[in-house]
């Protein structure tokens, strides 16, 4: 490729990148924006332990952890192999997801309320019976306090976890990490989510005889070893996938039927790959992201107005 070319090439791939993270969205999309609007500081602040986390690039490998450990809930993956759209519509999904998150991460209270309380309706026609481990058939509901707190349990596992082992440094620690998004698990109608590292893993043993392996896994487990991603975003997107299962408890993984990456007998290092590819994609989605400026905004005037009195 002549140097001519080079710039037109990384701005394709930009913006092909950035599609992917938005469900292909021309513009900015109007939530996003709309986070600078706001009464207050929102739940969390630039100096916390959720801004540093979510702030990074961690997330993207903590997006398919998450995955691959909600998916051995039998209950939570009869939901979502009854009736999400993830293999129809998969960047649409990703984006749902995302702009969640950002709004609890970044917004003020209330849109954080708004955000979850949107989440918690569309949930309300998630219903209907799954086989669990013991092979007894259950009644599942995704606003069902057990489920959901597995779901935020896989999340902020996934989250902490993927960040302690290739991101930067978290304020705190993990302790608070763990108990600033215990906010997040809080707004969804999970009681007494954990609110410390330890307390995260003690629930999580919790469901351990829950959890199995199944059809619909195996289902989702190829969806994710593969999606219908770019083809030039394929060979990043493995490097992450191995991260991910690098990343999972050793029990984990076995029900899941995978192996860390390895050559013969020889565990094969990912860390670094990883953070290279993560570094790729931060240079083509910027430093800092639309909902974090957009915050940003709005803290800066609440500043400007309280000096101002």
């Amino acid at each position: 490729m002549s140097a001519l070319h080079l710039p037109r090439f990384i701005g394709s791939w930009r913006r092909q990148l950035i599609g992917t993270f938005s469900n292909n969205a021309v513009e900015i999309p109007q939530w996003e924006l709309e986070l600078a609007e706001g009464d207050d500081a929102g739940h969390f602040g630039p100096d916390s332990a959720v801004w540093a986390v979510h702030g990074s690039m961690t997330p993207i490998i903590a997006g398919v952890r998450a995955l691959l450990l909600q998916a051995l809930h039998p209950g939570a993956m009869a939901g979502v192999h009854d009736f999400s759209d993830y293999k129809e519509d998969p960047l649409g999904r990703l984006a749902g997801t995302i702009r969640w998150i950002f709004t609890v991460t970044y917004g003020d209270t209330a849109a954080a309320k708004a955000g979850s309380d949107w989440v918690l309706r569309l949930h309300e026609r998630v219903h209907g019976t799954y086989v669990d481990a013991d092979g007894a058939v259950q009644p599942y509901s995704a606003n069902d306090p057990e489920i959901a707190r597995w779901v935020h349990l896989a999340f902020t596992d996934a989250f902490l976890s993927s960040h302690q082992r290739y991101g930067g440094p978290i304020p705190g620690g993990a302790d608070a990490y763990v108990a600033e998004w215990a906010v997040a698990g809080e707004l969804m109608g999970i009681p007494d989510p954990p609110r410390s590292e330890a307390e995260l893993r003690k629930q999580m043993a919790g469901y351990d005889t829950q959890l199995r392996n199944s059809a619909y896994v195996q289902e989702a487990l190829k969806f994710l070893q593969r999606p219908p991603l770019p083809r030039n975003q394929l060979p990043g997107y493995k490097v992450l996938f191995a991260g991910a299962v690098a990343s999972l408890e050793p029990k984990h993984r076995e029900l899941l039927g995978l192996r860390a990456p390895h050559l013969g007998p020889v565990p094969l290092p990912v860390r670094f790959p990883v953070k290279l590819v993560l570094g790729v994609i931060r240079f083509g989605l910027g430093t800092q992201g639309p909902s974090e400026r957009s915050a940003r905004e709005r803290l800066a005037r609440l500043d400007r107005l309280a000096g101002g009195r």
